[in-house]
């Protein structure tokens, strides 16, 4: 059985041992306290007894590779934010681990400075996700239910099983039914820290986000494009 987590706790995945421990130290240096394992097919078995507040994620790994690994971690533990790190730069490796679930993404080579900046830039918005003030959404009749509070999407009586991003641009969209939100107004509220990510990055979490509810809701497109323009919450049918 799981543990609750707390916003310190960090499940480092990595198997270069040199690059590992830089993380850690560095992370420790700045008051995280953090666990390292090497092998994929160690992280599932270590989760049933641990919930960390974050996992850095690398994408080639023993085992189970990384990509597998956040696909599954987000399916069973959809609250837990995922930064991966990789050497492949080329984008649709990046897109394809967020569409995956991963709130962020860490390139290599990089500095220890970097990496304690994602991380507490990740935990900030997930942090800021569960404790905003809550939207009335208490209407049984609204097809998405949002608990700010408990960081819960709700649709259908299932848990959508949000990211820290995918939440808050979903409520950020909540707030305002029927208003067309542009990709770079939906970057502004995604990443306050003036982070530079391409609009394809929105169009990732905006697919995924969709995707989501329309497992649950098959015949509703309650999140709508706006070709040219960008995306809408729109509950009316």
């Amino acid at each position: 059985m799981s543990t609750e987590s707390t916003d310190t706790s960090l499940l480092i995945v990595e198997d270069e041992p040199k690059i590992a421990r830089l993380m850690a130290d560095y992370l420790q240096t700045h008051g995280f306290t953090t666990t390292t394992l090497g092998d994929g097919n160690e992280v599932m078995p270590w989760l049933e007894e641990q919930t960390p507040a974050l996992i850095l994620l690398d994408l080639m790994l023993p085992g189970q590779d990384g990509l597998s690994l956040c696909r599954s971690i987000r399916q069973q533990y959809p609250h837990t934010a995922i930064i991966m790190v990789t050497a492949k730069v080329e984008e649709v490796d990046r897109l394809l681990g967020l569409e995956l679930g991963a709130d962020d993404y860490i390139c290599k080579p990089f500095s220890p400075r970097e990496v304690v900046a994602r991380v507490k830039a990740v935990l900030r918005r997930s942090q800021a996700a569960k404790s905003a003030p809550g939207l009335d959404t208490s209407d049984p009749d609204a097809p998405v239910q949002l608990d700010e509070n408990g960081w819960q999407a709700m649709a259908g009586g299932q848990d959508l099983g949000l990211t820290a991003v995918e939440f808050q641009l979903l409520r950020v969209m909540m707030r305002a039914p029927g208003r067309i939100f542009s990709r770079e107004q939906l970057m502004d509220h995604m990443y306050r820290d003036n982070r530079i990510v391409s609009e394809r990055t929105v169009d990732s979490h905006v697919k995924k986000l969709r995707r989501k509810i329309s497992e649950v809701l098959p015949e509703r497109d309650i999140i709508r494009s706006v070709y040219g323009v960008g995306y809408k919450y729109q509950p009316d049918e």
